[in-house]
């Protein structure tokens, strides 16, 4: 999966089973290691890096639901270890909700993805308005 995500065609998707999304990415580094692939484990995190934009992780809450609990970006490297950012995050409520369900929405941190930009090119995504063509900053919206 990693060698065909990085084969320059855009669009990929595939599941493993983590327990967070930092974990999501040690299981692929640790599946390409198992597949006997003779690369070293930077080139393969940088492969990672490059190849791999959102992580969506879900969770199983004590109720029994799953429900995504992160969407986090993949933003690149920093000396050996890829760095991420959260874009959503879980926020669970106390109590329970009137069917006994844990009450807890996900909600934005208010980082805009590096990659919105291509996402509108292609038309996927609204251009926002008041904001630069050229993307502007990553600052936190208010």
């Amino acid at each position: 999966m990693l060698q065909a995500m990085n084969t320059g065609h855009d669009g990929s998707l595939s599941t493993l089973h983590a327990n967070s999304p930092r974990d999501a990415l040690s299981r692929v580094e640790t599946m390409v290691l198992m597949a006997g692939i003779e690369l070293p484990s930077r080139a393969i995190r940088e492969q990672l890096s490059s190849a791999v934009d959102l992580i969506v992780h879900l969770t199983r809450l004590k109720d029994g639901t799953r429900r995504v609990s992160h969407i986090v970006e993949v933003e690149g490297m920093e000396g050996d270890v890829i760095t991420l950012s959260d874009l959503f995050v879980l926020d669970q409520h106390p109590g329970q909700d009137a069917e006994g369900f844990i009450s807890a929405e996900l909600r934005p941190t208010g980082l805009r993805p590096r990659f919105a930009d291509r996402l509108q090119a292609m038309g996927l995504l609204p251009q926002q308005p008041g904001r630069a063509a050229d993307g502007g900053d990553r600052r936190r919206r208010r």
